[in-house]
Parts: C-alpha cells; sequence; structure tokens
C-alpha cells in the first residue's frame, strides 16, 4: 500500500514534459569530444535550476584529470569539458545520487522522431532515456511539494563512453551520496554487477617482399592468424567459469577484435599488421591481472612461432580503462529499487550482470553502492535503429520518484 505521499508524487509526473525534455536532448548532438558536449551540459544544469536544485556547474580542468594516475583513460580529445551536479535540499551527504551520462557516440540522427509510441535517434537508448526519467522524476519531487530529510543528487556526466572523464571528475570534485542509482538501459531488469573492458592493440611484424616472391618474406596477415587463434583460446579459457550474476550470457568476457589494418601495397607481403579490439574483464578481476593474462597468453604464442620468436608481437592498451563493479550482496539498494520498480507498476525485475563497462566501476570504487535501473535495451545502443520505448521511460521517471522518496525524505511526512 503506497503512502499518501508516495502517491502524491507518482501524481506529480507530468508525462509530456518528460518526453518533451527527452526530444530536446536528443536534439543536442552530444558527440564524444565535440562542443554539443558542453551544450547538452549547460541545457541540463539550467533545466536543475528551474527545478530550484542548487546546481555546480564547472568547467573540467583536463591537464590535471589526464596526470591524474587513476584517470580512467579517454579516446577522444577535448579541448574543454563542463560537470555538472544538481541538488535538492539540505546541506548534507545525499541518500541518493541519479546519474546520467548525456554523451553519445557518433550517428546520424537526433531529430527525435516519435512513431507509435517509441522515440527514434541517437542516444535515445543509451542513455538520454534515462536522463530524461531522471529530471520527471526530480521535478515530481519539487512540484508535489516533498520535504526532503537527506538530499537527493543529480549527476549528469560526459565521456562515459570513451572512458568515463565525467563521473571521474565529479568524484574528484567531491561530489558523494550514500547510493547511486545509474539509469542506463537494462531492458527491465536490474542490473548490479558490470564486468569490466579494456582497449587492446596488437602490432605484429612481418618481412616485406614482391608478392611474386612471397616465399623470402613474412606476412604480417598470416602471422596474425596465429595469434588470433591464440584470442579465441584465450577468450574461451575466460568464459569456462562465468560469475553467477553473469551466467545467463552467452559470453560473458568476451574478447574481439574491431580493427584491422596491414600492407601499403597489393603486390607486397605487408610487413606490419596492427589490429585493435575490446577485451573482457571479469568481475572482480583487478585490471592488471587482466592485462597480464592477456600478455602472457601473446607471448606464450610468440614463443611457439619460428618468426614470431625473434620478432614479438607488441601489445599496448590505448584508451578507456573499464573495471568492473560489484554492488555487495547484503546492500539494500538492491531490495529498495526492485521495490519501486515493482511499486511503480512494472512486474518484479530480474537481477543480472552485464558484460560492457560503465560509471558504475567508478562510484563502487569510491565507496558508494550502485547499480543500474533504466528505460531501454542496451542492444539498440549505438546501433543504426537506436530507440526507446516512451513507456518505458514514464515508468523509470516513476521508479525513480519513489526510490527518492523512500531513500531522501520521510514518507509519513
Amino acid at each position: 500500500m503506497l503512502s499518501e505521499v508516495e502517491q502524491r508524487v507518482l501524481a506529480a509526473v507530468d508525462d509530456a514534459r518528460v518526453i518533451e525534455d527527452l526530444r530536446d536532448l536528443v536534439r543536442i548532438p552530444s558527440v564524444d569530444g565535440t562542443p554539443a558536449e558542453s551544450d547538452v551540459q549547460a541545457w541540463c544544469a539550467e533545466r536543475l535550476a528551474a527545478f530550484g536544485l542548487i546546481v555546480d556547474k564547472w568547467p573540467i580542468d583536463m591537464p590535471t584529470l589526464t596526470a591524474d594516475p587513476e584517470f580512467p583513460g579517454m579516446e577522444v580529445e577535448r579541448s574543454e569539458a563542463w560537470g555538472c551536479v544538481g541538488v535538492l535540499g539540505e546541506d548534507g551527504t545525499p541518500g541518493l545520487i541519479l546519474n546520467g551520462h548525456v554523451d553519445v557516440v557518433p550517428g546520424d540522427a537526433f531529430d527525435g522522431r516519435i512513431e507509435d509510441g517509441v522515440m527514434w535517434g541517437r542516444g535515445t537508448c543509451d542513455m538520454k532515456g534515462g536522463v530524461a526519467a531522471i529530471l520527471g522524476a526530480t521535478a515530481a519531487v519539487v512540484a508535489a511539494g516533498i520535504t526532503l530529510r537527506r538530499p537527493l543528487a543529480v549527476h549528469t556526466v560526459i565521456g562515459e563512453e570513451d572512458g568515463g572523464v565525467g563521473a571521474f571528475a565529479t568524484l574528484r570534485r567531491g561530489h558523494r551520496g550514500e547510493a547511486c542509482l545509474i539509469a542506463e538501459p537494462t531492458a527491465g531488469s536490474v542490473i548490479p554487477a558490470n564486468a569490466g573492458s579494456l582497449t587492446f592493440r596488437l602490432e605484429v611484424p612481418g618481412l616485406a617482399t614482391h608478392g611474386s616472391t612471397r616465399s623470402r618474406g613474412v606476412s604480417a596477415i598470416e602471422k596474425f592468424t596465429v595469434i588470433q587463434a591464440a584470442l579465441q583460446e584465450l577468450e574461451a579459457a575466460r568464459n569456462r567459469d562465468p560469475h553467477p550474476l553473469l551466467a545467463h550470457l552467452d559470453l560473458a568476457n568476451p574478447l574481439s577484435v574491431g580493427t584491422i589494418a596491414a600492407g601499403d601495397w597489393a603486390s607486397t607481403v605487408p610487413d606490419h599488421l596492427v589490429a585493435e579490439g575490446r577485451y573482457g574483464v571479469r568481475l572482480g578481476e583487478p585490471l592488471a591481472d587482466a592485462r597480464a593474462a592477456f600478455e602472457t597468453a601473446i607471448a606464450e604464442t610468440c614463443l611457439k612461432d619460428d618468426w614470431l620468436r625473434d620478432h614479438p608481437v607488441k601489445v599496448s592498451w590505448p584508451g578507456g580503462e573499464f573495471a568492473s563493479g560489484l554492488l555487495r550482496d547484503d546492500d539494500p539498494l538492491l531490495a529498495d529499487t526492485r521495490q519501486a520498480v515493482t511499486d511503480a507498476g512494472s512486474p518484479p525485475p530480474e537481477v543480472r550482470g552485464a558484460p560492457y563497462g560503465s560509471d558504475l566501476r567508478q562510484y563502487a570504487a569510491a565507496g558508494i553502492p550502485t547499480l543500474q535501473y533504466g528505460p531501454g535495451d542496451v542492444r539498440y545502443a549505438h546501433a543504426a535503429d537506436e530507440h526507446v520505448i516512451l513507456a518505458e521511460v514514464l515508468q523509470a521517471a516513476r521508479a525513480y520518484a519513489l526510490l527518492v522518496v523512500r531513500r531522501c525524505a520521510s514518507v509519513a511526512e
């Protein structure tokens, strides 16, 4: 049975405004590393201030952050970046953080087209739908006139897609909370654990010669096939005993080669190949251990090959570093979130882990219990047909509003 205050906050969710906010967000093409990343943060700061939140909007000091030994990496250049945090309530540690990233990967659909209750376009699923739901929940708390005994914090961050500079900067600035919900798309599940990922680069040497006398040379492409076989064996070994939260996946810790470049002339045996890819980090596995397992597998493979023994493959680690993250089994945030989702009108959500990295690991590493629950299905994130069902966005807004009331207010008032 919902309390009067809970019923009041649910009734205060403005569906039309949530959808309007989502469309406005999608129409800002906030691709990582572009000026629109700053534009979308300015929009968020203005929106939060309009609700009456105390807003901290600051220019991120990129040289200082990138020099930090714990900097999580970055895959695009940024001439400027902005942080944005809004706080509702009196002084003190927020009882809940609602977090959403506002950067998106490149795309060409930013119109926020709506058809049959679905909004289409880059960022609708990943994860501006979740950000709009956060804004809708926050606005509902304000509109319902609910007094908070502990503050609510809203963190909008940039750079999540390429390493997590926004969340890193927000935490380094000192923004904290007793718990954090990240509104990533979870397809109706609650996700208390993320596996991690690293970007690897392999440089495979060969020996160039004319293609008509290829036996005099060594093809870097042919030698890469040796390495590729080793990568497949490594992936199989790292997936034999998955963490229980990831056991539902066909591959809990995927290893994928994404790009290959080799050769400079059709009739020349290529003497150099560069391959880059994504390497899954197991739940609870330190990044140093994950790198060591990968580098050992490559080194051992090279020792077994006559050419690579004396001309080993070079391994490097460019780009973002996504450690794994995990909520403790006994933390009440999981039960509280599931109950809020159910009380907002959805079936009890399943509890599952996810094989991709996110900002969850940064909040968890800072000692803040964190999980993910949000509208959309990650299968459509980054996709040509990216979309979100608007009913899921509105349902998420209601679940967040209930969670805010239960974590930050006196439900009896």
